[in-house]
This record gives C-alpha cells, sequence and structure tokens, in this order.
C-alpha cells in the first residue's frame, strides 16, 4: 500500500451537487436517481454544506424497519440550509488518503468534500475508503 497517495486519486470528480435554494424533493430525488448518500450544498461556486441522506430520514417519519417510505409532507416544513451540515471538513486533492481516512474515522461523517482554491473539486466517502483498501488486497 503506497502511503503518500493522494486522495484525487480515489475521489469522485464528477460531483453531484445542490444550490442552497434547491428543496428538499429535489434532493430525495437525486439521491435516489443516482444511489448516493451525501451532496455538496453550494452558493456559486463555494460549498457552504452537505446534505446526506440520513439528515432527510431525521426529518421524515420513514418507517425503515418495515421497509416503508419515506414521509415527505415534512419537506415543505424546512429548507436544504435548515436540514444540512454546516460545520463541514474539507480537504484539499492533494491531501493523503490517509490524511482523510483518519478524520473520517474521527468525526461522526461520512463524507469529505475535496476543495482547491475555495472551489468544489470532489468528494470522498468511507466507501471511496474501504474500496481502496479492498483494491490492495
Amino acid at each position: 500500500m503506497k502511503k503518500r497517495e493522494p486522495v484525487s486519486k480515489i475521489m469522485t470528480s464528477d460531483v453531484i451537487t445542490l444550490n442552497h435554494t434547491d428543496n428538499l424533493d429535489t434532493a430525495e430525488q437525486l439521491f435516489k436517481s443516482n444511489n448516493i448518500r451525501h451532496i455538496p450544498v453550494v452558493s456559486g461556486t463555494s460549498i457552504i454544506g452537505m446534505l446526506s441522506l440520513t439528515d432527510l430520514l431525521r426529518i421524515s417519519f420513514a418507517d425503515a424497519a418495515h421497509g416503508g417510505d419515506i414521509d415527505t409532507t415534512v419537506y415543505n416544513m424546512f429548507t436544504i440550509e435548515q436540514v444540512m451540515a454546516k460545520n463541514i471538513v474539507s480537504v484539499s486533492s492533494d491531501a493523503t488518503i490517509r490524511e482523510a481516512a483518519e478524520i473520517l474515522s474521527k468525526k461522526e461523517f461520512h463524507a469529505l468534500p475535496v476543495v482547491n482554491n475555495g472551489e468544489l473539486a470532489g468528494i470522498v466517502t468511507t466507501t471511496d475508503m474501504i474500496n481502496y483498501l479492498l483494491d490492495q488486497y
């Protein structure tokens, strides 16, 4: 395993984003249609937050244990900015995979935006990390 490989090797660079003015119905459709669990929220070219599928489930009345559908009526009561994580931690694309893994192992989130010069360049998730480790064996 290479110790100094940059996170750019495993990050997703074609990132699906939400604009802070989008609604939660749009967010849910992006999660479903792209089979993803984290979406950076942007204002212009700057990332201002991160929305996860868990964030949506937290405010909805999903009966996940019994395979129920998400009750989306509550979506009209909130904006993306009210639901998203605002105090996000990011890394640059030249940060090492190990540095990103250390951050993810110590925090309560599962995705890191990759930001270069103030602009979103990608996203790296715990799934990316696991796949990287699996490729090593």
